[in-house]
């Protein structure tokens, strides 16, 4: 199982920049960052730096961590230009990118800046057309796409990526987003305890076997917010109403670890929102590094 960090883009570049460097040098293997321009919340004064810039200067930054956007909302981006944004982050990175996309959902990013959220339907319609235009430009020479949201005509994207720049798909729905990723994906990631993890990952098999395709075929990456200490156990508890946690000791964390791998995850994305200020937080993953994913391994 390879473990990694869902860095936040609220730290100023510097602090973000150390949280990246540190989980290199402790082993773990890759960095995600999330693709947001306000936070989801009230307070929507809280300064986020940008996904892919972000990602393009930690290419340079960490020479050896896989790097993903986790993931980019659909609706902010025509489907060619962020996949030229990607495919040149993969190329500064020398083949270490994963492109991470998902549909879209956070409301007040799209109100304030004016961009169309629409019906989930029509999202998903519109999602299932990106797949297919990434894919084709990653793939092929050319691209020509005539679709009810994306008209592409001849479309060529060079350079191609230097590595497989594999397209993560990001999604929960157990019909139509799971046929999408059964049908596009090269890697996907949920939200997800090990017991939630499992009950996802049923309708996304499902999806695989009736297309036909080995389910093996299919990487799987999960996160939950942690909370590390004697404590954490229930203060996980407490926040699961929020989103799915996990906490404990390190012993107790290597139980979690272990349960997921049973579940059939491959990669396990911790993510640093619930680790604390700048240095309780270094300490947190260099200990979650140390105490856990190296034994785990």
């Amino acid at each position: 199982m390879r473990f990694s960090l869902w860095t936040s883009t609220e730290p100023a570049w510097p602090d973000l920049l150390e949280r990246a460097r540190i989980a290199e040098s402790v082993g773990l293997d890759g960095v995600w960052v999330a693709d947001h321009f306000m936070p989801n919340s009230d307070d929507v004064g809280v300064p986020l730096l940008e996904c892919f810039s972000t990602l393009a200067a930690l290419a340079t930054a960490v020479p050896r961590l896989r790097l993903g956007s986790l993931v980019a909302g659909n609706t902010y981006r025509h489907p060619a230009v962020v996949t030229n944004q990607a495919a040149t982050i993969d190329q500064i990175s020398g083949g270490r990118f994963v492109f991470g996309i998902g549909a879209g959902w956070q409301v007040n990013e799209h109100k304030a800046y004016g961009i169309e959220l629409g019906t989930v339907t029509g999202r998903i319609d519109r999602f299932e057309e990106a797949c297919e235009i990434v894919t084709s430009l990653r793939d092929r020479p050319r691209t020509t796409f005539d679709g009810a949201y994306y008209q592409l005509t001849d479309a060529a994207m060079e350079p191609k990526p230097i590595g497989p720049m594999p397209l993560l798909i990001g999604s929960s729905g157990p019909v139509r987003m799971a046929r999408i990723v059964a049908r596009w994906a090269d890697e996907w990631n949920t939200w997800g305890t090990p017991e939630l993890f499992t009950e996802k990952a049923a309708h996304v098999d499902r999806a695989l076997e009736e297309s036909g395709r080995d389910p093996a075929s299919l990487q799987r990456s999960t996160q939950a917010l942690v909370f590390l200490g004697p404590d954490g156990a229930a203060k996980a508890a407490e926040f699961q109403a929020i989103r799915p946690s996990i906490g404990g000791t390190s012993e107790q964390l290597l139980e979690v670890v272990a349960e997921y791998a049973a579940a059939g995850v491959d990669e396990l994305i911790i993510p640093d929102f619930t680790l604390g200020g700048q240095a309780q937080a270094l300490e947190a993953i260099e200990q979650f590094a140390g105490e856990v994913a190296e034994v785990a391994r």
